[in-house]
């Protein structure tokens, strides 16, 4: 899938998500030696990509799904995002080495409270969901029998069962806040979900001594 980019070879790309994600993730890049260009902290910047402290690597920021499309086609070599988007993508160019314990939270089932006892006792084998994570989701109730009718929506999830577009949804939950702000119940979890370091296959194989190098240092910013 890695295609021709007009980019600088000896130049490591290094792909991140905006959001809370990043705020985890700016002590462990200071860690790793690296320094970003002050407009990378600036909330007034509109800059998507930014030099560092080292003339080898430069920084994305761009959306956190979109962070696992950069780095599988090989427009960014390394990145930092969460396995849900991973499980959800499936792309075989990339592959994960490290765990960085950040962004942890888990991917859940959600009900209305109104609907909890009905869908607790219901044995139905075709389900409508409102969910970010058709491709999850389907393989998750197709384990149990289940067929899964994904509606798939980017945000706004939590409005969808009280409007009688699902009944059930599937979304990203942290503290629960947004649940209960919103009248919903937690059914289950289907994935524990945290943010790794992951790598093109093609630059892994083409600048070896590059991508380690990152590798070692973000290993080492872990432990």
């Amino acid at each position: 899938m890695t295609i021709k980019l007009n980019k600088d070879s000896n130049v490591t790309i290094l792909a991140v998500p905006k959001g809370r994600i990043l705020e985890e993730l700016t002590p462990m890049l200071d860690v790793c030696g690296i320094v970003p260009e002050d407009d990378f902290f600036s909330s007034k910047s509109r800059k998507l990509q930014f030099k560092t402290n080292r003339q080898d690597l430069e920084i994305i920021r761009v959306r956190a799904f979109d962070v696992a499309t950069f780095v599988a086609y090989g427009a960014a070599d390394i990145g930092v995002v969460g396995n849900d988007a991973l499980e959800e993508f499936d792309y075989s160019e990339l592959y994960s080495p490290i765990d960085l314990k950040i962004g942890g939270c888990r991917l859940s089932v959600a009900c209305h409270n109104d609907d909890l006892d009905d869908i607790k006792s219901e044995g139905k084998s075709h389900i409508r969901i409102v969910t970010k994570y058709p491709n999850i989701t389907k393989r998750y109730y197709g384990k149990l029998g289940v067929q899964a009718e994904c509606i798939k929506l980017n945000g706004a999830m939590e409005i969808a069962p009280s409007l009688g577009l699902a009944r059930r949804i599937v979304d990203l939950v942290s503290t629960g806040s947004t649940l209960k702000a919103n009248n919903l119940t937690e059914l289950e979890t289907i994935l524990n979900v945290s943010s790794r370091l992951i790598v093109n296959r093609s630059s892994q194989k083409t600048r070896p001594a590059a991508i380690n190098e990152w590798v070692n240092a973000f290993r080492r910013a872990v432990e």
